[in-house]
């Protein structure tokens, strides 16, 4: 379809256009959702977690579809792409099936899932790219087994972080917004149109779930949705050539959620009280021991991703 729109428009209006689409599908699929998608319970644990009680949970369902679909009319794809988008959704229906079931899934089978997705993610990167990085004006080609590693590690990183960042009514999805066109806006020439539109698409798509998300919430992405996020960035920091820009076009993820992990796995597997007066995500510390409001939480990790993305943008600026 990408080929037939490209007869009569510019590829940048076509994006725009699917961009536009796909936050119309997503908003009225959203305003209308299907009756099958299931209610939080609420979380135990969680600073104000009762307060998410029989909302609806899940509907990272919808916006990833939604987006997958659009993103078959409206983008130049080939297979790499194709099987990233495939990759997204079965990502997708796990956290999708944890939502929905009565009893939580274990972190050893989610985190087994998650492990399994990012090696398959890793073999079709490889087929189709060399493993190459790039660090500002300089190019480093690595052996293949060490890039997988690495890009196996960061996807699992991506989408766990992102994950436990959703805790807080538009936090998750608004970060994830600028994040996405910060990809988009700096590395538009390596990522090319593709990934460009994959995008500024799902920034389209998570603009109309934050209608619903904004502080006082009436949905929830859930695991669906989160983890999405966190594969489909993780893809783009790679093919970007500039993977290590996660490390700061992520960090608002990686240290809201990625300190909750540290400290569980240090906890859990050495005994070592660690960060023990620090409350993990560091959206509940800022909210429950720093007394915080929700939209003062969500507009800080809002500003602190726009400067770091302006920082990025100014760092890869310098290699042209």
């Amino acid at each position: 379809m990408y080929g037939l729109f490209r007869k009569f428009l510019s590829g940048e209006m076509v994006i725009a256009i699917g961009a536009v689409i796909t936050f119309l599908i997503t908003f009225f699929v959203l305003k209308f959702p299907p009756a099958f998608l299931p209610k939080d319970q609420g979380r135990a644990f969680a600073v104000n977690g009762q307060l998410s009680k029989g909302k609806l949970r899940g509907v990272g369902l919808l916006f990833v579809a939604v987006f997958f679909v659009t993103g078959l009319i409206f983008l130049p794809f080939n297979l790499e792409y194709l099987f990233y988008g495939i990759l997204l959704c079965l990502m997708m229906l796990s956290g999708y099936l944890d939502d929905a079931s009565e009893t939580p899934w274990s972190d050893y089978k989610k985190g087994a899932i998650d492990f399994a997705l990012s090696v398959l993610a890793m073999v079709n990167f490889l087929t189709h790219n060399e493993p190459v990085i790039k660090f500002v004006t300089h190019s480093v080609r690595i052996p293949v087994v060490l890039y997988a590693i690495l890009g196996i590690v960061l996807i699992w990183v991506s989408v766990n972080v992102t994950n436990c960042s959703d805790g807080v009514d538009g936090l998750c999805g608004s970060v994830s917004v600028v994040a996405f066109m910060a990809y988009a806006g700096t590395f538009y020439r390596d990522m090319g149109p593709g990934y460009v539109g994959g995008a500024v698409l799902f920034a389209a798509a998570l603009l109309a779930y934050l209608i619903f998300n904004w502080h006082p919430s009436k949905m929830l992405m859930g695991d669906a949705g989160s983890r999405a996020i966190g594969f489909f960035l993780a893809v783009l920091a790679m093919k970007s050539t500039h993977p290590f820009s996660f490390l700061l076009l992520g960090l608002v993820f990686i240290l809201d959620g990625g300190l909750g992990l540290v400290k569980v796995f240090v906890m859990r597997f050495f005994k070592i009280p660690f960060l023990k007066n620090i409350r993990c995500p560091l959206h509940d510390q800022l909210r429950k021991n720093m007394g915080w409001s929700d939209v003062a939480v969500v507009s800080f990790m809002i500003l602190s991703q726009i400067t770091l993305s302006a920082l990025t943008w100014v760092l890869i600026s310098l290699s042209f």
